[in-house]
C-alpha cells in the first residue's frame, strides 16, 4: 500500500536531548503507511516518540445532499449516468466547440495574498503529537477577524505556538482557536490590525463545487518552499479517509476527494482552487510512493466557520463509532434485503452504498445498542445515504436521544441510543510532573487501540516516570496502590506522596492492553514542577495552575538487613559482601555531555564513620541528579555527592547512616602492595543478575586506559593505567583482593566512544594506590583541593623518540633504570588552552623526566598531583629542553550551576569542552536545547553564547542580566508611534514620502518601535569557531527562566529555582 504523508518539511534538526528516556517502538506502531502533510522541523523529536500524523475529513450542512460523482475509472460507462459537465476553466462557444479560454493567472494572484507559510511548535507532547516543530499552509477565510483555515494536525490538540508568515514576508503570531476532535481540519486566528504593508484577501468556501474532472489547483508550502503551486484534476470525491497508523492522529467518518497533484511534506491546509479562486477542499495527506493527494471536503467546515465567527462553541456528537460507506453488493453480503435497497437506490439514485457500523468503543454510548456489521437505513425517521446527512443530525443533537433503524442481519430495527459531545472526550487539559506530561486517553487514541476513553495517559514519561520505565503510550492504572481512573483522581494520588518517596505504579503499554506491569516509581517533587494546565479557547493558551508542595514527611523509615549466609567455598566473598552496595543515577537534565538519563553499577563502602561509598564515573558521570544506594539488596536510601575525581575514574559518596539501621556494613581494607603482571589474585564481584562471582585469576596486564573525545564531550579518563585480568567475567563491579581479602584494585567500568561515535563501555582494574590517598586525604582534611597537569599523555616508543631526536645518553639511562618499561611519555593533547601549562608545553613534546625522575609509564605521573610547580626535562624539536611547569587546579564539583532559559540549558563551559576548542570563547556554553523549545528551533547545543542583543555576555550573571532586561522592555512597550502605510490617511502617506530617508543614519535604540515582532537576537561561536547571529523568538508563558544551583543541605545536593 502506497505510504500517506501530511504535507510539512523537513529542515536541518537542531541536536536535541530528549528530556525522557523513550521507550522503543514496537514493530506495530513504527510500521505505518501514511504520514501527514507536515514536515518536521526536528527529526530528533521524532527519533524516539513517534512523529505526528494527520489526515482528515467532514461533511456537509444540513442543505440538499449533492450527487456524489464516482472515481474516473469507470470509464465511458460514467458518462450514461449522468449527462458530462464541462470543467469550469472551459468556455462554450456558439458552435459548441469547447476551447480553453480562461487563464489561471489572476485567480492565483489573488488567493496567493490570502495564503500563508505557518510555522509552529508542539511545546508538550500531548496525545498522538509530541513536542517538536513543524512547517505547514493555512489560508484566511475572514480576513476581516483574521481567520485561518488549516488541518487539524496543523492546529494540534497539543499546546502550540504558532507565526504565520504572509506572501509579502510579514509575520504575526497565530493563535488556535478550534481544532476539529475527528475531522483534519481547524482554525487559527490572527490580529489584523499587525499587518503594516498588505491589504488582506480571503478565499471563498466553496464545498458544492467539487466535481469529478474539475481542474484545480493547491497553493501552499510545499517540501519546506514558501509557495508552491501543483495542479491536478479531482478523481474521486468518495475516497475512504487517509489511515496514517495506529497510535497517529486519524480521520474517519468522512468521505476524502482525491487527485494526482503530488503534494509533500510542508503543504498541510493548502487551500484545493477552481479557476474562480473558490476552496473547494482542504489539502490533509498524500501516497509518498505515489502523486495521489487527499484532500478534505469542506461541508462540515462551513458549518464550524460560522459558529466561530459568531464566537460559539461548535457543536459535534458523536455515537464512539466509526462508520464505513459500502457499496451496495457488499451491504447485500450483509443481509440486507432487497425492497429496502430498492426505496435507497430510489430516494439516492445518485449514490452507490449505504453506511454500515465498522466498530466501536468499549464503554461508549453506542456500546451494546449498535454491533459491527449493522446498516444504517435511518436516523430520526430520515434516510441517511452517507456521512453527511448521518452528521448533519447527530452534531445537532448533543445530549438527547436519537432513534437509528438499522439492519442487522435480515432483521430491520429501531435502537435508540443518547448522543455524547464530542468535545468532552477530546482532553483539554494535562499535568506536567517530574518532567512529564499526563493527560486523559483521547478519543483518537482509544479508537486507534480498541480502549474504553478516559483513563491517566503519559504523553512523555519525563524524570520521574521513566524512573519506573512508564513510557509514552501507557495508561496509569494506579499510584501507591490508590487507583486513578481520570486524571483528577491521579491529581489526588500524587498530592499524597512525599518528595523522594518510592511508590509502586501499576499501568500498561497502550499496544499490550492485556498486560499490566508494576514497577516502582521515585517521586520527584525538587527538579520539576507539579502543575495542571487547561486551555483557554479564547486566547488558544494553556493556563497553568501549581499545586500544593509535597507532605514535609520524611519518605525513608530505618530499617536493618542482613546478608545471607553463603557457601563455606565462598568465605572470602562471605567476608567482603557486607563493604558492597548496588547505586542508581537518575539524570532529571542532560548537561555536562551527556546522552542517557539512567545509570547504574556497584559501589563500595571505604568509611563507616564518616560514612563514605566509592565507585566509578560510568555510575555516576556527573554531579546532577538523584542517587539510590541499595544495601544488602535490600534497604534502598538516598545517597549524597562529595566529589567526582578530576582525573581517575571513580567518585565519592555519603549517606545517612541511621536509614540502615544495624545492617552490618563494613569498610574495604586496601592492600599496600603494588599488583604487577602475572600476579594470581582473587576476583570477587557482583553480576548483572545481581548473583556473587568469585574465582582465582591472574594479572593479564597493567597497561594504559585509551579513551576517545566524545561528541557531545564528555568527562573521560585518561592518564592512568588499568588492570586487565585473565577470563574477565560480566560484571557489574567488584573487587581485586589477596587472599585476606585486602583490596589490591577497584574492578569499574569506562566509558568512552568507539569511531563511529557510538557509547561504549569496557571493564578494567582502578589501583587501589589511585584511591586510598585521597580517601585518606578527605577523612584528615575539611578542603579538597586536586591539581593536576592540563595535558593528555600517552606512551612511546624509545624507536619513535630517537627519530625525534632523543640522545643516545637518555636511551642508556633508560636502560640502565631498572624500569620494567623501555618507554617514554608525550604530550598527546592540550586540554585547556588557556591553563598555566599550555604556555610551557607543547603537543608532541616527550617527557624525559619530572623532578629528576626519569618518566617512563603513566604511574611515574602521580608525582604531579602533590605539587603547584614541576621541574621537567622534555625533547621538543630535537632539542632537550628545562621547562618549570605549573600544576593546574582542578574542581571536584565539575558543574555547581545550570540556567534554563526559553527551552536552552546554559552552563559554564565544563572541562571536557575545552579539550575540544583551540580559542575558548569568553560567553555562556549551551549543552542542551529541549523539544518544542524556542531554543531548539535555532540554537545548536555545543555552542557559546557570547552576545544578547548585541551586549557582551561573560558569564551566567551577565547573560542573565542582559536577557531579564530586554524581557522587561518588551513587556514596557507602549503602542507604538509608527503608522502602518494600510492604516495611514492620504496625508500622512504624503507627508512621510517627503521626509522618509532611509538611508539617514539612526542611532536611538530606546524607541518603542516593536517590528522585532518579540525576537532577541543571539551571537554564538561553536567549538570550530563559526560565529552565527540568531533570533529567537521569546516565549514567557511555556518557558520561563529557572535555575538549579548547589545545596549541600538537600538530599540530592541542588536546589531548584526560578530566576
Amino acid at each position: 500500500m502506497d505510504e500517506i504523508l501530511h504535507p510539512l518539511v523537513v529542515s536541518t534538526p537542531p541536536l536535541k536531548g530528549p528530556v525522557a528516556s523513550p521507550a522503543p517502538l514496537d514493530a506495530e506502531e513504527s510500521a505505518t503507511d501514511l504520514k501527514a502533510h507536515r514536515g518536521s522541523m526536528s527529526m530528533a523529536t521524532t527519533q524516539f516518540e513517534q512523529a505526528p500524523a494527520a489526515a482528515a475529513a467532514a461533511a456537509s450542512s444540513s442543505q440538499a445532499f449533492r450527487g456524489r460523482s464516482k472515481s474516473v475509472a469507470l470509464g465511458s460507462y460514467a458518462w450514461t449516468l449522468n449527462s458530462p459537465r464541462l470543467p469550469i476553466d472551459y468556455a462554450v462557444t456558439g458552435t459548441a466547440v469547447p476551447y480553453k479560454a480562461r487563464s489561471w493567472e489572476p485567480t492565483l494572484e489573488t488567493a496567493i495574498k490570502a495564503i500563508v507559510s505557518i510555522k509552529a511548535s508542539h511545546v508538550r507532547s500531548f496525545d498522538t503529537e509530541t513536542s517538536g516543530g513543524y512547517t505547514a499552509t493555512g489560508f484566511i477565510v475572514d480576513a476581516k477577524r483574521g481567520i485561518i483555515l488549516t488541518n487539524r494536525h496543523v492546529v494540534s490538540p497539543a499546546p502550540i505556538v504558532a507565526q504565520a508568515v504572509l506572501t509579502n514576508y510579514e509575520e504575526v503570531d497565530l493563535e488556535p482557536v478550534y481544532r476539529d476532535p475527528v475531522h483534519d481540519f481547524g482554525f487559527m486566528r490572527f490580529d489584523p490590525t499587525r499587518i503594516k504593508f498588505m491589504e488582506l484577501k480571503e478565499i471563498k468556501l466553496s464545498p458544492e463545487r467539487a466535481k469529478v474532472g474539475l481542474d484545480i489547483r493547491v497553493v501552499g508550502n510545499d517540501a519546506g518552499e514558501k509557495l508552491s503551486i501543483l495542479a491536478g484534476t479531482l478523481a474521486r470525491l468518495d475516497r475512504r479517509a487517509p489511515e496514517y497508523g495506529v497510535g497517529e492522529y486519524n480521520d474517519f467518518n468522512t468521505f476524502y476527494l482525491q487527485a494526482a497533484s503530488g503534494t509533500s511534506g510542508g503543504s498541510s491546509g493548502s487551500p484545493v482552487l477552481d479557476i474562480d479562486g473558490h476552496a473547494v477542499a482542504l489539502n490533509a495527506g498524500g501516497a509518498s510512493r505515489a502523486s495521489s493527494s487527499y484532500y478534505l471536503p469542506l461541508d462540515r467546515v462551513v458549518r464550524a466557520l460560522k459558529y466561530i465567527q459568531t464566537g460559539d462553541i461548535v457543536p459535534r456528537g458523536t455515537l464512539q463509532t466509526e462508520f464505513e460507506y459500502l457499496p451496495y453488493n457488499e451491504v447485500r453480503r450483509l443481509g440486507l434485503k432487497a425492497h429496502i435497497e430498492e426505496k435507497v437506490r430510489n430516494k439516492f439514485p445518485d449514490e452507490t452504498g449505504m453506511l454500515v457500523v465498522r466498530s466501536l468503543l468499549p464503554k461508549g454510548p453506542a456500546d451494546g445498542i449498535l454491533v459491527p456489521g449493522d446498516i444504517i437505513i435511518g436516523c430520526n425517521g430520515k434516510m441517511v445515504p452517507h456521512f453527511i446527512s448521518l452528521f448533519a443530525i447527530l452534531d445537532d443533537a448533543v445530549g438527547q436521544e436519537v432513534t437509528l433503524t438499522v439492519s442487522r442481519g435480515k432483521k430491520v430495527q429501531d435502537v435508540k441510543v443518547i448522543v455524547q459531545d464530542l468535545h468532552s472526550i477530546t482532553p483539554n487539559r494535562f499535568v506536567e510532573i517530574g518532567g512529564g506530561v499526563v493527560h486523559e486517553l483521547s478519543y483518537q487514541l482509544a479508537k486507534s487501540y480498541s480502549q474504553p476513553t478516559g483513563g491517566v495517559y503519559v504523553a512523555t514519561s519525563g524524570h520521574m516516570l521513566a524512573s519506573a520505565s512508564a513510557w509514552r503510550k501507557s495508561i496509569i492504572v494506579s499510584v501507591n496502590n490508590i487507583p486513578t481512573p481520570d486524571l483528577d483522581s491521579f491529581i489526588e494520588a500524587m498530592k499524597t506522596l512525599a518528595d523522594g518517596a518510592r511508590v509502586p505504579v501499576r499501568f500498561y503499554a497502550l499496544h499490550k492492553a492485556y498486560k499490566d506491569k508494576v514497577m516502582i516509581m521515585h517521586v520527584d517533587r525538587h527538579w520539576h514542577k507539579f502543575r495542571l494546565a487547561i486551555r483557554n479557547d479564547t486566547n488558544g493558551l494553556w493556563e497553568f495552575t501549581d499545586m500544593p508542595p509535597p507532605p514535609a514527611t520524611i519518605p525513608y523509615t530505618p530499617s536493618t538487613a542482613t546478608f545471607p549466609p553463603l557457601d563455606p567455598s565462598l568465605a572470602l566473598a562471605q567476608k567482603l559482601m557486607p563493604s558492597f552496595v548496588a547505586i542508581d543515577f537518575y539524570l532529571p537534565y542532560l548537561v555536562d555531555g551527556m546522552k542517557a538519563t539512567q545509570f547504574y553499577g556497584t559501589g563500595f563502602i571505604v568509611s563507616t564513620n564518616p560514612p563514605l561509598i566509592v565507585c566509578d564515573r560510568d555510575t555516576i558521570p556527573i554531579g546532577l541528579g538523584d542517587i539510590f544506594i541499595t544495601f544488602a539488596n535490600s534497604i534502598i536510601i538516598p545517597g549524597r555527592l562529595l566529589f567526582l575525581h578530576p582525573f581517575y575514574n571513580y567518585v565519592i559518596l555519603t549517606y545517612d547512616p541511621s536509614f540502615i539501621g544495624d545492617t552490618p556494613v563494613k569498610p574495604l581494607e586496601f592492600s599496600e602492595v603494588e599488583l604487577n603482571q602475572g600476579d594470581e589474585i582473587n576476583f570477587i564481584g557482583i553480576g548483572n543478575d545481581h548473583s556473587i562471582i568469585m574465582k582465582k585469576t591472574t594479572v593479564s596486564s597493567v597497561s594504559n586506559i585509551g579513551t576517545r573525545e566524545c561528541s557531545p564531550p564528555r568527562w573521560r579518563a585518561m592518564n592512568v593505567e588499568g588492570i586487565k585480568i585473565d577470563d574477565a567475567s560480566n560484571s557489574q563491579g567488584g573487587l581485586i583482593t589477596n587472599d585476606q581479602g585486602q583490596v589490591q584494585a577497584l574492578w569499574v567500568s569506562y566509558s568512552s566512544q568507539n569511531e563511529k561515535g557510538k557509547d561504549i563501555s569496557f571493564m578494567s582494574g582502578l589501583l587501589s594506590s589511585l584511591v586510598k590517598p585521597t580517601i585518606d586525604k578527605y577523612l584528615h582534611s575539611d578542603k579538597m583541593v586536586f591539581k593536576g597537569l592540563d595535558a593528555e599523555l600517552w606512551t612511546m616508543r624509545i624507536a619513535a623518540a630517537r627519530t625525534l631526536g632523543l640522545s643516545d645518553a637518555w636511551v642508556k639511562k633508560i636502560e640502565e633504570s631498572g624500569s620494567t618499561r623501555h618507554t617514554l611519555l608525550y604530550v598527546l593533547n592540550i586540554l585547556d588552552e588557556r591553563s598555566p601549562c599550555a604556555k610551557v608545553l607543547n603537543v608532541g613534546d616527550v617527557i624525559l623526566s619530572l623532578d629528576g625522575k626519569l618518566v617512563t609509564r603513566m604511574s611515574h605521573m602521580m608525582l604531579v598531583h602533590q605539587k603547584d610547580t614541576i621541574d621537567m626535562v622534555i625533547l621538543r624539536d630535537g632539542k632537550e629542553l628545562s621547562v618549570n611547569v605549573p600544576m593546574s587546579e582542578f574542581s571536584g564539583y565539575e558543574t555547581t550551576r545550570v540556567i534554563g532559559w526559553q527551552g536552552a540549558l546554559i552552563q559554564r563551559p565544563y572541562k571536557a569542552v575545552l579539550e575540544q576548542v583551540r580559542n575558548v570563547p569568553a560567553g555562556v556554553y549551551v549543552s542542551c536545547t529541549l523539544y518544542g523549545s524556542p531554543a531548539s528551533n535555532v540554537l545548536r547545543p555545543g555552542v557559546w553564547i557570547v552576545e544578547v542583543q548585541g551586549k557582551p555576555v561573560k558569564d551566567l550573571d551577565s547573560f542573565l542580566e542582559v536577557v531579564h532586561s530586554h524581557e522587561s522592555e518588551m513587556s514596557r512597550r507602549r503602542r507604538p508611534s509608527y503608522i502602518p502605510p494600510v492604516q495611514r490617511t492620504p496625508e500622512e502617506q504624503a507627508l512621510l514620502e517627503k521626509e522618509q530617508d532611509a538611508l539617514k543614519p539612526d542611532d536611538d535604540e530606546d524607541d518603542d518601535d516593536d517590528n522585532d515582532e518579540g525576537y532577541i537576537r543571539i551571537k554564538t561561536v561553536s567549538r570550530n569557531e563559526t560565529v552565527r547571529v540568531v533570533a529567537v523568538k521569546l516565549d514567557l508563558h511555556y518557558w520561563d527562566s529557572w535555575q538549579l544551583v548547589r545545596d549541600d543541605k538537600s538530599i540530592c545536593g541542588w536546589t531548584s529555582e526560578n530566576c
